[in-house]
């Protein structure tokens, strides 16, 4: 990173930022409201001077305001890479002592929510199932290459080489920013719809083919991030045999089989938090609603809790088709405001909880 004062570096965070939402040129009056500077537009004036001489942005055209360059966008996302990897490590001992108090509890709740109701019971260990586009940046690495850099919610980073056939100049390059940013920022992957990616194509004209090829980058860094191994953890199998219709020796062992297959019970709890659900966040498989062959001759039913900032996991409660509807879903309506309120709120909240048992 070139250094620069502090107030330089406001005054180019609030023009990246500014123009990244708008799609505007971000003039001194603008800058003077969202940057906590206490200085004459004047003074803004002159810094946004000294910004264009460094290279860092640009005047388009005579009485605009400015808009970031190439470099001004590198030195964010650089900065922005920098401040994350600080934060990281900072807070790394913090984060493992959370995961552990998290997996303690997690641990208990299935085994509480097993003995409450004498089903079997799963949960999925949070993951981030909202992840928006914060950030885009094409850069130029030679006559035939680009490089997407790309910022999706998390502060999540990712790098993407593009092979061009054919040169582009930096005017272009310019326009393909301010055309990836100003219609895919706040966006999620399935925001991203084909009226939005023909659109872009047809403005971006010949280069089109870049428009694709970061789509398609964005769609493999967000697919990525939710692709990471989601922890399931169960309890409450042998509660099966209380059950005539379950305990037949077939049925029995298929279904334990399942819940010793975590790769599947979280495929299963994954497509669970895309499914449709009543006014309590509650979803019910009956029999051969259940997307899952060995489930077919149970009822299970599953609620997401959500700890914010697009943090989720999912429980899962799975009994005979009798089961007592009505107290499971007041026991996972329970759940899900206990586990928000405990974690969701900040690290105090986090109950420091010793694991009192092992995994059943």
């Amino acid at each position: 990173m070139v250094t620069m004062d502090e107030r330089k570096w406001k005054i180019l965070r609030v023009i990246i930022k500014t123009y990244l939402e708008t799609g505007e040129p971000v003039g001194s009056r603008t800058i003077s409201k969202a940057a906590d500077l206490n200085v004459s537009s004047a003074t803004i004036r002159n810094e946004m001077s000294d910004l264009e001489e460094m290279g860092y942005i640009v005047q388009p055209h005579t009485s605009a305001g400015r808009i970031p360059t190439d470099r001004g966008y590198r030195l964010y996302v650089d900065q922005l890479v920098e401040e994350k990897t600080h934060s990281v490590m900072s807070m790394n001992s913090m984060i493992i002592s959370r995961t552990n108090r998290m997996e303690n509890v997690l641990k208990q709740v299935v085994r509480m929510l097993a003995a409450n109701t004498n089903y079997t019971t799963m949960i999925s260990g949070p993951a981030y199932k909202q992840n928006k586009i914060r950030f885009i940046q094409l850069s130029k690495l030679g006559d035939r290459q680009l490089v997407a850099v790309i910022v999706i919610e998390g502060n999540v980073v990712r790098n993407h080489i593009i092979d061009l056939t054919q040169p582009i100049d930096d005017e272009h390059v310019l326009k393909l920013n301010l055309l990836l940013n100003t219609n895919l920022n706040g966006l999620s992957l399935r925001e991203i719809n084909l009226d939005i990616i023909a659109g872009m194509k047809e403005e971006a004209g010949e280069h089109s083919a870049i428009i694709s090829e970061v789509i398609d980058a964005v769609a493999e860094a967000i697919r990525a991030e939710k692709d990471e191994e989601t922890q399931v953890y169960t309890s409450g199998a042998d509660n099966i045999f209380k059950y005539p219709e379950l305990a037949d020796s077939g049925k029995a062992s298929r279904l334990i089989q399942t819940l010793e297959a975590k790769d599947t019970l979280a495929e299963f709890l994954r497509q669970a938090e895309s499914e449709e659900r009543d006014a309590n966040g509650i979803q019910v498989y009956i029999g051969e609603e259940s997307p899952m062959e060995a489930m077919q001759d149970c009822s299970v039913v599953t609620a997401t809790y959500d700890l914010g900032g697009g943090m989720e996991g999912t429980i899962g409660i799975i009994g005979p088709k009798r089961m007592d509807y009505e107290k499971v879903m007041a026991n996972l309506k329970t759940l899900k405001t206990s586990l928000s309120d405990m974690f969701g709120t900040g690290e105090d909240r986090i109950v420091d909880s010793e694991d009192s048992g092992s995994e059943e």
